[in-house]
């Protein structure tokens, strides 16, 4: 549940912070007010892109904080312990668009990816607007709010969790057979050395008989002309 949301530097907004209760909130005013704003700067912390265009002053960041509660949300809490995360009562995702357009993004003051951010956010918040109602056709959404009204979490997560050591299994499987293939061409490769030393057939010393033979051959010439000498 978002319980804070700071401000700095957006759009018309010099800084504002906004705390929300846990009953129902609601914004309103005039066309212009600033409403579609304040959605815009939380979709900042939900992982939406943005540029240098959004800042009020352009000698300054930007910087947007949202603070929310975490009691019960055992989704999110799982994906700060699987990336690492501090984990504290209240959750702090805070995103800084710098000067230049460069956006940095924290969790918990941790720097963190525009994925992780996303992936936290979808787990953290639910934003309707203006034509959602095209999602009710979307296998997916069908099959989370199937799983939502069933209860279905926890086996849910059980699942994925399986699911996941299956595919880092299935990835170690591969990479053994890939090992166990290069070792059975290297030890063909080897046997086909192996046979061709074996049909050679080399003997004992034989390379030294080879040079004895190779130097009595190359000297035959002189030992011939010395031995006629001789012999006349």
């Amino acid at each position: 549940m978002l319980t804070r949301l700071y401000i700095q530097n957006y759009a018309i907004i010099e800084e504002v912070e906004i705390d929300f209760s846990a009953s129902l909130n609601i914004i309103t005013g005039e066309t212009g007010a600033g409403k579609s704003i304040l959605i815009g700067a939380l979709g900042l912390i939900l992982g939406q892109r943005a540029d240098a265009s959004v800042l009020l002053f352009s000698e300054k960041k930007c910087m947007v904080e949202g603070s929310f509660q975490m009691e019960g949300n055992h989704a999110a809490l799982a994906f700060l312990k699987e990336n690492d995360f501090d984990i504290d009562a209240e959750l702090v995702i805070r995103r800084e668009i710098a000067v230049n357009g460069k956006s940095r993004a924290f969790i918990n003051d941790t720097p963190a990816t525009l994925t992780q951010i996303k992936v936290l956010a979808s787990l953290l918040v639910n934003l309707h607007q203006q034509f959602d109602t095209l999602e009710l056709g979307n296998d997916e959404f069908q099959r989370q709010v199937i799983d939502a009204l069933a209860g279905n979490e926890q086996p849910l997560q059980l699942y994925q969790q399986s699911f996941k050591q299956w595919q880092q299994t299935k990835l170690q499987l591969n990479e053994l057979l890939h090992q166990k293939n290069d070792f059975q061409k290297e030890a063909e490769y080897q046997q086909f050395l192996l046979d061709e030393l074996n049909e050679v057939a080399f003997k004992e010393n034989e390379l030294e008989d080879i040079e004895q033979e190779l130097n009595l051959l190359t000297n035959t010439e002189s030992i011939k002309t010395a031995l006629a000498g001789t012999y006349y």
